[in-house]
């Protein structure tokens, strides 16, 4: 592996950052701060700081992220909201406490568990070609929907080739350029497939931006929607939504997101943007917290069947996914190795401006971990992970 590339899972695949990782720029933080959930503030007054404030801390202070924020759930299902840095380079305004952020490739499973949602239903066949739903819509170098089926997309096994590299590339020229996700699928499928759909794994974006069009052809009804109203809604999500179709700023409080556009460049504000290039790959905002209640809620069963789960949670090996190592792949769903033994589960995503990584387990312990910048060397995504296998074993 590339001393200076991503895990491939992130939204950007692994060798698309071959490209695009660039150096992180020199950052003065305003201290960091440690807060527990309304409720539990004034019970938890006179305990010391949370032990992960100083995991939190020293993604700022050592890897040069403006900001960070956490929520993280114990055994005794108690959440703590922890922030470090600042929200904001120009003001030096404080990350606000579970602010929003753009979750990228987490998408992924909100997208996987809305289509297992329908197989329940009797709307979709896991092991039926995409054809079947999206006939002609899958043709070219890059693949053939009679040979690919609806489990392969939501595993990435199909063997679809990526479009993004194509689109962020230059992402100062397309960072407010709106566009239709047939356009994406133009881009990918006029490349070569990676490999016979089934032989092998691959994080493609282009399999997400498939499923979302599978639910809307389906259902109907837009994906968007169909997250909202299946999981949002339910869940009570506050701080979560879909964007609408050109809405480029983010609605509530949030800190700022910051990307260098080449090695040794300053940090640059792209809070606002256009996310969709992302799509049904990646469009959702949420906070932290909203994250690890979503991830529990879906580990606990809360919006799956207990087969349909099961299938979810069937993986295959999944190479270089993880940038602690090796992990294993399921239906929009991937393992988390932990360094106290057991495994949790968790997806991941990596958009301009931010980055989030979190993982539940089955017991209810969980974090999710948000920082405000995205990576520009792998040991950097290694300590975003730490923080987070810290944060649960710990």
């Amino acid at each position: 592996m590339p001393a200076a590339t991503a895990p491939n899972r992130s939204p950007i695949p692994r060798r698309t950052w071959a490209t695009l990782l660039v150096a992180a720029a020199a950052v003065t933080t305003a201290g960091a701060t440690g807060v527990l959930s309304p409720d539990d503030a004034a019970a938890d007054a006179a305990r010391p700081a949370h032990a992960l404030q100083g995991e939190l801390d020293a993604l700022v202070a050592d890897d040069g992220f403006p900001g960070a924020l956490a929520a993280v759930r114990g055994s005794g299902g108690r959440v703590h909201h922890l922030t470090a840095g600042v929200g904001d380079l120009t003001t030096g305004e404080p990350v606000p406490v579970d602010g929003e952020v753009r979750i990228a490739s987490n998408t992924k499973t909100f997208v996987a568990t809305v289509v297992l949602q329908l197989v329940e239903e009797g709307l979709v066949d896991l092991e039926a070609p995409i054809e079947q739903y999206l006939p002609g819509l899958v043709r070219g170098p890059g693949g053939d929907g009679n040979a690919i089926t609806v489990r392969q997309l939501l595993q990435h096994t199909s063997g679809l080739p990526d479009y993004v590299d194509v689109v962020v590339a230059d992402h100062a020229a397309n960072q407010h350029r709106y566009v239709e996700p047939h356009q994406l699928l133009d881009i990918a499928l006029a490349r070569p497939a990676t490999f016979a759909p089934g032989s092998s794994w691959q994080y493609s974006n282009t399999n997400y931006v498939l499923a979302g069009l599978l639910v809307q052809e389906v259902t109907g009804r837009p994906i968007g929607e169909q997250i909202t109203t299946r999981i949002i809604e339910p869940l009570d999500l506050d701080d979560t939504y879909w964007p609408h179709e050109g809405e480029q700023e983010l609605r509530g409080d949030h800190p700022h997101g910051y990307y260098a556009a080449e090695p040794g460049a300053e940090y640059a504000d792209v809070t606002v943007q256009d996310p969709s290039f992302g799509w049904a790959a990646g469009q959702l905002v949420f906070s932290p917290g909203d994250l690890l209640d979503f991830f529990t809620a879906l580990v606990d069963g809360e919006l799956l069947t207990p087969a349909l789960l099961a299938e979810m949670q069937a993986t295959v090996p999944a190479p270089d996914s993880s940038a602690r190592g090796d992990e294993a792949y399921g239906l929009g769903l991937q393992t988390f190795t932990l360094s106290c033994g057991g495994t949790a589960w968790t997806h991941g995503g990596d958009i301009p401006g931010y980055e989030t990584r979190g993982a539940v387990t089955e017991d209810g312990r969980g974090a999710m971990v948000a920082v405000t910048a995205l990576p520009t060397a792998l040991e950097q995504y290694v300590h975003v992970e730490d923080v987070v296998d810290a944060a649960i074993c710990e």
